[in-house]
């Protein structure tokens, strides 16, 4: 059996044996990264709620944070948690491409416009650190779970 084999085993059940230790470890980086970064960012927006912050600027806030708490949370459990990094991927991709590129490609860029545009562009350290082999194999080729459960016909 190999290191990485008895690894998974011994970590127990929901850990996948294809990945190799180090691919987790990197796996580790992005949720640090995004867990840590985002504390330093949005947490002091919660923590010190201000009543009069707009409504969806509190919404955004709130919700990152939480994102905050999977990420870090993801330290411990990297590839249970992975999907956490796939929405963080695919929210600034599609961003990025939907309103930021129209604006940038129309010259209407404004300094917050280039702001949110910088922070989503750190999404570059998530794509690097998912393993997209494994998530091409989980979730788009892998068998779905079963949508109701199979009937046995009486013997």
């Amino acid at each position: 059996m190999t290191v990485t084999a008895r690894l998974a085993r011994a970590a127990g059940p929901g850990v996948v044996d294809d990945l190799p230790l180090w691919r987790v470890n990197l796996m580790r980086v992005g949720y640090a990264v995004m867990g840590i970064g985002l504390a330093v960012v949005k947490w002091p927006d919660v923590i010190g709620y201000d009543p009069s912050m707009p409504l969806y600027e509190g919404v955004v806030a709130v919700l990152l944070t939480a994102m905050s708490v999977l990420a870090l949370l993801g330290l411990r459990y990297p590839v249970r948690l992975l999907p956490i990094l796939l929405f963080e991927v695919l929210w600034k991709l599609i961003w990025l491409t939907v309103v930021a590129a129209p604006v940038v490609a129309a010259g209407d860029m404004d300094e917050a416009m280039s702001e949110v545009i910088v922070n989503c562009s750190l999404v570059v350290v998530i794509v690097a650190v998912v393993p997209w082999r494994h998530v091409w194999r989980r979730y788009v080729v892998a068998q779905g779970d079963p949508w109701r459960r199979a009937t046995h016909p009486i013997a």
